[in-house]
């Protein structure tokens, strides 16, 4: 069969078209695939940074905010997040930290180890990783205590046996506390004291002041 020229250069023009149809294809081949390497590395690094995220990292981002905290020993408590290390934590009362009227009943601050928490209700999803190694989270649960133990105020002790005893914190070790039970309408005297009872962490859920304390629970090791 025999061409002209002008079918040769109809025949390379038709060439060119479809050898620019498959390039371009073959482009948006490679950007899907791109687009998808990406997201994948991007749902990878996501999954990473996610395993290194701990409660208290949670718990930080919220400070601030109301939550509530079931615990191991059966109890409930609700209050604003006002301080956070990584061994405990210190919800207010939320009639004291400007959110009267919200129709809970005021207890004062508690402090609860973050061992005992069985399930947060209303945590963000944000993690605050930054401050991670703050001093304020390296201080340890029982520097925490003996700050309280400086008080002299009688504290309530929530224990994992759902026994609430009441007294003054005695003396404070590495994993246990020393509490001189009393009543709380009573100081700390001898002759009122019924009996010491040493409690190790981890039968600890939570302590706040004992009703009619003047203490605040306020961790201030600076």
């Amino acid at each position: 069969m025999w061409t002209t020229p002008r079918d040769d250069w109809a025949l390379g023009e038709d060439e060119a078209v479809r050898w620019d149809e498959l390039f371009d294809d073959l482009e948006g081949q490679l950007d899907a695939q791109a687009a998808a390497e990406l997201a994948g590395e991007v749902a990878d690094r996501t999954r990473r940074e996610l395993a290194l995220v701990e409660l208290t990292d949670r718990v930080v981002s919220h400070v601030g905010r109301p939550l509530v905290l079931h615990l191991v020993d059966g109890s409930s408590h609700e209050g604003v997040v006002t301080d956070v290390a990584q061994q405990w934590l210190v919800l207010q009362d939320p009639a004291t930290a400007d959110l009267v009227g919200r129709g809970w009943a005021g207890q004062g601050p508690v402090l609860v180890r973050v061992g005992s928490v069985a399930s947060p209700v209303g945590l963000g999803s944000a993690a605050a990783t930054t401050g991670r190694d703050s001093v304020r989270r390296r201080i340890s649960l029982s520097s925490a205590l003996r700050a309280v133990a400086r008080d002299r105020s009688p504290v309530r002790l929530g224990l994992a046996d759902g026994s609430v005893p009441t007294g003054t914190l005695d003396a404070v070790g590495a994993d246990h506390v020393d509490l001189a039970e009393h009543p709380a309408d009573e100081p700390r005297r001898a002759g009122a004291v019924r009996r010491v009872r040493t409690v190790p962490f981890t039968s600890l859920a939570w302590l706040r002041p004992a009703p009619g304390s003047s203490s605040s629970l306020s961790v201030d090791l600076r």
